[in-house]
């Protein structure tokens, strides 16, 4: 009971950090890093951490707050987000649906990956992984959703500009995507490898075992 109950305080303090850490990246400049003519979210790191620490549930909690978060840009909480603006502009109900399902499905899907990556490649390798998926999915989804949701308004037609889907997606992410998978990959990794050396998340080996 004593295991139980530590396991269950050690969980809640870790996506009490992550949500803390995502509410500070979306209200602050701190979570978007300026590199040249290039602009870098940290939001997708949050997410990748509590997938690696508590696995799939860990990782859709931090998905689903992260995915209100964004929305909440549409509406003017925390920075604002010119795309949001107007997606919401079109449809409050679509624009919420984008936001929020690509961030959810991104958390539960990293922690899913990281937990077979772990079983194959030890516990180092699979935060690494977990890192690269979280910001690769997290794009992936986004653009995905926005094409599906918009794809046929006069706003999105006019950010394609005549532009197949994947010749869009690839030229509106650009090179910040893959600075993003980068950041993520080495943070996560370093970030979750730590972390377990340290002996702070043996909670991934208590999840297994339930």
């Amino acid at each position: 009971m004593n295991k139980t109950n530590s396991t269950n305080v050690r969980a809640l303090a870790i996506l009490g950090l992550m949500t803390a850490l995502l509410i500070i990246f979306s209200f602050t400049p701190i979570g978007t890093i300026p590199i040249g003519p290039l602009s870098i979210t940290l939001n997708i790191i949050p997410i990748a951490i509590a997938a690696v620490a508590l696995g799939p549930k860990g990782g859709l909690a931090m998905g689903c707050v992260f995915g209100l978060l964004s929305f909440g840009q549409c509406i003017g909480i925390g920075i604002p987000s010119g795309m949001g603006v107007m997606l919401f502009s079109i449809s409050p109900v679509l624009a919420f649906l984008q936001r929020f399902l690509p961030r959810a499905l991104d958390g539960l899907l990293v922690g899913l990956i990281f937990r077979g990556c772990e079983k194959r490649l030890g516990h180092t390798p699979a935060c690494f992984v977990a890192g690269f998926c979280s910001a690769f999915l997290n794009t992936l989804f986004f653009m995905s959703a926005l094409v599906l949701l918009f794809g046929h308004t006069d706003y999105v037609r006019g950010l394609m500009n005549g532009r197949n889907v994947l010749a869009f997606i690839v030229g509106f992410v650009g090179v910040n995507a893959v600075v993003e998978m980068i950041v993520s990959t080495l943070i996560t990794g370093v970030v979750g490898a730590a972390l377990y050396h340290a002996k702070i998340l043996p909670l991934a080996k208590t999840n297994k075992e339930n």
